[in-house]
């Protein structure tokens, strides 16, 4: 473990597309400068949801030594956990980190996440509005999608893939255009943005195998865990990805080879919608530092401390 050194950033974030290896790099990072991992994770944060949303404990393990990790396994599955407990969640941690001189590496896929840490979003706390939701269930998706693209906020629809979720969005909304108060003040940090990025044909082969691997470690068996426990088919649709195909499967909607074949696919245009929000980003003045993930470890290291302590 190397000397602390003088930075001028609070806060490293190393983000990418799925499939990237970026949690290999923020561990081997943070093992080099006695750091701690903040997950950026808008799935990782369910307990018991572990092979579908990639959480592999044994990559916090390097040279015999565990690097501590923070914001994983802190909601119970079927709860709806959201930005703005992210954010509340997330400057708990960082104030602890920094009060014991510990660098915080934020590690994660998870653009909104990321962003509103970095941009310091303004938040609401949004309650729920019973007589709204009631008016917009009977609405078709359609129309849905149609009313929340009539706010001038800007929205990553194609990450709406549920009703349920569409509401919610346009519930958070109306309340925003209310004016209503109860706002989340989030501090100004001065972060370093590493990207680790692919080849799409790379990625797209990296996809291919991890799904086949998590597939072959029971992810199956996973998903009819969480349904026989209690959990509703629609709490599962609605984290998308693995859950909501795999349980599409299990309740017979599809076939196994149907289920991976389309879950294939989803995740493959999940990764361009994480590039799409990066890069959205970028557009926005916010400086990403792209750097090769076929790179030997030792180099990408290099290159993140060199860009953190220069």
């Amino acid at each position: 473990m190397q000397t602390k050194l003088t930075t001028p950033y609070d806060l490293l974030v190393i983000t990418g597309p799925t499939a990237c290896g970026k949690t290999s790099l923020a561990v081997s990072v943070a093992d080099t400068i006695g750091g701690e991992i903040i997950s950026a994770d808008s799935r990782q944060v369910y307990r018991g949801m572990d092979i579908g949303t990639g959480k592999d404990y044994s990559e916090y393990e390097i040279g015999g030594r565990t690097v501590r990790y923070h914001l994983m396994d802190i909601a119970e599955p079927g709860e709806k956990y959201n930005v703005f407990e992210y954010q509340h969640d997330f400057i708990k941690v960082y104030n602890d980190l920094k009060s014991h001189g510990t660098f915080p590496v934020v590690c994660g896929g998870s653009g909104m996440y990321i962003d509103s840490i970095v941009s310091g979003y303004r938040m609401f706390e949004v309650p729920p509005d019973p007589d709204l939701r009631t008016v917009l269930e009977k609405k078709s998706m359609d129309e849905l999608t149609a009313i929340l693209k009539t706010y001038k906020k800007l929205h990553n629809v194609t990450d709406i893939d549920t009703k349920k979720r569409v509401i919610r969005a346009i519930e958070i909304e109306e309340f925003t255009k209310k004016g209503k108060e109860n706002q989340q003040d989030f501090p100004s940090l001065r972060s370093l943005l590493i990207g680790v990025m692919v080849d799409r044909e790379i990625r797209r082969q990296k996809i291919s195998e991890r799904l086949k691997q998590r597939l072959d470690n029971g992810m199956v068996d996973e998903v009819r865990r969480l349904l026989d426990s209690g959990l509703s088919h629609e709490s599962l649709i609605y984290y998308g990805l693995e859950y909501k195909f795999i349980t599409l499967y299990l309740t017979g909607t599809l076939k196994y080879d149907e289920m991976v074949r389309d879950l294939e696919v989803a995740i493959h245009q999940f990764a361009k919608r994480q590039m799409t929000w990066f890069r959205s980003m970028e557009r926005r003045g916010i400086k990403i530092h792209w750097i090769d993930g076929e790179l030997p470890m030792d180099e990408k290291v290099n290159h993140v401390l060199g860009l953190l302590y220069k």
